[in-house]
């Protein structure tokens, strides 16, 4: 590989997380990953965490991530101190100015918000910066057609994921596609972490209001989402 520097790229912090649902406001965390990938994409680091989330885990989200309510039960750890200990991980990376990739990162870091004002413990403030794949490939190719899941968005910049729906496997593949990303585009690779942090606060809102105007326009006249990042 090219050794020139690539600013935010070379040492990545990743992140995922397996719910119980997808309101972030009455979901629980049920797994979590943590990682650090080098420049490469090579894990160097990595923490998992399965949790008893205190409620049912409904058989939905059970098959979509595999954990049932009884194997969470009987494997997982109490949720406060599972909960606690993730936001002291990604704090800590986030003092050494590491980027903290999560795809969707409104989903996770907002959910993981809830679950902290939920157990008394103290949220992440204002995590930067943050890398998110999702905002980046819907600015940096615009027009492309197609979904933009993980797996698919993965599969159009090279990154293989297997075992989607797992926690590890999404953040690590989450890493990579935001390295593969700034490879497709070096005017991207080249900002520092704060600049590329602002951009996406800008991208992501202006995706909300383009997507807001579409489905107004498309039979859904009242249609209102948000497009505040990398919290709501």
């Amino acid at each position: 590989m090219d050794t020139t520097t690539l600013t935010w790229t070379d040492s990545l912090t990743v992140f995922d997380l397996e719910t119980t649902g997808i309101d972030v406001e009455t979901s629980r965390i049920v797994t979590a990953h943590v990682g650090v990938l080098d420049r490469d994409g090579v894990v160097v680091e990595r923490r998992d965490w399965l949790i008893d989330p205190g409620v049912e885990i409904p058989a939905g989200a059970a098959a979509v991530h595999g954990i049932s309510t009884e194997y969470a039960v009987s494997h997982g750890a109490p949720a406060r101190e599972s909960i606690a200990d993730i936001i002291e991980t990604l704090r800590s990376a986030l003092v050494v100015g590491r980027p903290l990739v999560a795809y969707n990162a409104p989903y996770d870091l907002t959910l993981l918000n809830r679950e902290a004002r939920r157990h008394g413990l103290t949220p992440l403030d204002a995590p930067s910066p943050v890398i998110d794949p999702l905002v980046l490939d819907k600015a940096l190719d615009r027009y492309r057609r197609g979904k933009r899941t993980l797996e698919v968005t993965a599969g159009h910049y090279g990154v293989v994921l297997e075992g989607a729906h797992d926690a590890g496997a999404d953040a690590i593949a989450a890493g990579r596609v935001a390295q593969a990303i700034a490879r497709a585009f070096p005017e991207v690779a080249s900002l520092d972490g704060a600049a590329i942090h602002a951009r996406q606060v800008e991208w992501s809102r202006e995706q909300a209001e383009s997507y807001q105007a579409w489905r107004r326009a498309n039979g859904t006249p009242d249609f209102v989402t948000s497009g505040a990042w990398p919290e709501r």
